[in-house]
């Protein structure tokens, strides 16, 4: 008969807890479980620094390095000429505008680039301009400035 007050775990699925450093007579003393010597065997030291060799000089020591950077490095957020059609005629582009708009994520220095075709005649104050974009700006009737 099968019930609540009856129920037991299945055959094998439950283990003693492994008991180490009680005695040879444990079956688990002497070296308790961790073989013999080495580094392995100490307590403390069973795992090294990451990229240790075993005492061989690590490969990414051995590996010359390469590149460089610049931590003055300006990042520009691009747009291009073609996407400020979305803006009407006469309004100032600035990188606040631009980034209310959607065209670009952390409105800090802008550039824009010359892809596409300006229908509309706009402001642009900005951080950075190509030259084709510039060009094109002022073809619409526009106008850019540079803002630190």
């Amino acid at each position: 008969m099968i019930g609540l007050d009856n129920l037991k775990p299945a055959k094998g699925s439950k283990h003693r807890k492994k008991i180490v450093g009680r005695g040879v007579g444990s079956g688990h003393g002497r070296t308790s479980t961790r073989g013999s010597k080495g580094q392995k065997a100490r307590s403390g030291d069973g795992s090294k620094k990451i990229g240790f060799e075993g005492g061989q000089m690590p490969i990414f020591r051995r590996i010359p390095k390469r590149g460089f950077n610049n931590p003055f490095r300006k990042e520009y957020e691009i747009v291009n000429v073609e996407s400020l059609n979305k803006f009407d005629a006469g309004v100032e582009v600035t990188p606040q505008v631009l980034k209310e708009a959607g065209l670009t994520g952390k409105a800090k220095l802008v550039k824009i680039l010359g892809v596409g075709d300006l229908k509309k005649a706009l402001t642009v104050k900005v951080a950075a301009f190509s030259k084709s974009a510039i060009e094109k700006i002022n073809a619409a009737g526009g106008k850019t400035e540079i803002i630190k």
